[in-house]
């Protein structure tokens, strides 16, 4: 009995040890980024592992390239996948892919493994997602590393240590949309706080930012603290029902969703001056400022489905090109806008009903000496040319 508990002891003092070790590599990673990456993992609410393909070889070209979606339901979906078959098909066209196929599950996840369990079988190269769950699809993804197949996902992380998640800090973006404002009302206001769908993990995230960058500004207060749930017309509602009840002056609306032009246009029906207000910048927002250049006042950042299909491409084929990644979940800054540059993102094609538009950032948001930082060995990404991302209007 004794030496199974001495036994017991040495096997836990080397898991421990071990992990101290995984820890102390990953911060050394985290260290040596570039200023605008390090910041990212401030907070971070993922598990930040060392890269997970220290060991993996490439297949041979030409390499066939999977993308499993979750969902195709709308517009900003739609348009990531469209983005990325852009790309892929370009990667084909000069022979390094020989194919490019998409499965969408239609927010089923049981569907979705099996999508992904079908990619396995077909010996797909790569395998790219946008998950439905966090942690749903586990199983799944350690099936395809067992097979070779290097799993990468955008647009929301799982916990599979074996894949390479190409995500965002939500929490640092809560922070930084509460700094502009505390930024741009320097002797305080009131601010309305307009949350995504209650009990959703990113609106915590979200919220627990924008609380620690508020704590900075003595001066600003909480007007009210609604739910949009994300979608436009329940935004309006429940902002309009807290003018109507709220007769004080607001300065500022934070909200991390894209819904910015109803807000806007709340407060001008209200006949209520226009707030500071963030978000998430739209090509109906661009068209309701173009017309209203009085009535919308922006500072906030771009999550956009181009950009999001654009890093996850240049993640993918970096690995398949036999780049290691040095970390497990590779985070991006979200493109901030200058609302004093709004004519930058703006585009004819672009009106106040123009919700399936998306703006093109007017320069590479993520650098390729950025994407370079997040590799233990970087090589310029083939097939990739900022120049070549087609228009907003681009049909």
């Amino acid at each position: 009995m004794k030496t199974v508990i001495q036994g017991l002891m040495a096997a836990t003092a080397l898991c421990l040890a071990t992990s101290v070790q995984a820890d102390e590599a990953v911060e050394a990673v985290i260290a040596a980024l570039p200023e605008p990456l390090k910041a990212q993992y401030d907070g971070a609410p993922q598990t930040i592992l060392p890269g997970p393909l220290a060991n993996y070889t490439p297949p041979a070209k030409p390499w066939k390239w999977c993308h499993s979606e979750s969902y195709q339901g709308n517009p900003w979906r739609v348009t990531v996948t469209q983005e990325l078959k852009r790309l892929v098909d370009g990667l084909i066209a000069d022979g390094s892919v020989s194919s490019f196929e998409v499965s969408d599950s239609n927010g089923d996840v049981g569907q979705q493994i099996n999508q992904i369990r079908a990619f396995i079988d077909k010996g797909c190269s790569i395998i790219t997602s946008i998950p439905g769950s966090a942690t749903g699809l586990d199983e799944a993804v350690d099936a395809a590393a067992a097979a070779g197949i290097p799993f990468v996902t955008a647009a929301g992380s799982v916990t599979s240590t074996n894949a390479v998640n190409v995500d965002s800090n939500y929490a640092r973006w809560g922070y930084d949309m509460m700094d502009m404002i505390g930024k741009a009302l320097p002797d305080g206001g009131n601010v309305l706080i307009v949350e995504g769908i209650a009990g959703h993990p990113i609106v915590a995230q979200e919220r627990a930012g924008a609380d620690k960058a508020m704590a900075q500004y003595p001066n600003l207060k909480i007007a009210r603290v609604v739910n949009g749930d994300w979608t436009a017309n329940v935004t309006k509602t429940v902002v309009l029902q807290t003018l109507a009840t709220n007769p004080a002056q607001i300065d500022a609306v934070w909200t991390a969703g894209s819904e910015s032009r109803v807000v806007a246009e709340a407060f001008k029906e209200a006949g209520r001056p226009a707030p500071l207000i963030t978000g998430s910048i739209t090509g109906d927002a661009l068209g309701y400022w173009k017309a209203n250049p009085d009535d919308y006042r922006f500072a906030g950042h771009a999550v956009l489905p181009h950009w999001t299909a654009e890093t996850l491409f240049r993640v993918g084929v970096r690995i398949l090109s036999g780049q290691k990644p040095t970390l497990n979940t590779l985070l991006m800054p979200i493109p901030a806008v200058d609302g004093a540059n709004l004519e930058a993102w703006y585009k004819d094609c672009m009106t106040p009903d123009a919700v399936s538009v998306f703006p093109v950032p007017p320069t590479d948001p993520v650098p390729e000496e950025l994407i370079d930082a997040y590799f233990s060995n970087p090589a310029p990404t083939p097939g990739w040319d900022y120049s070549q991302v087609p228009d907003a209007c681009a049909k």
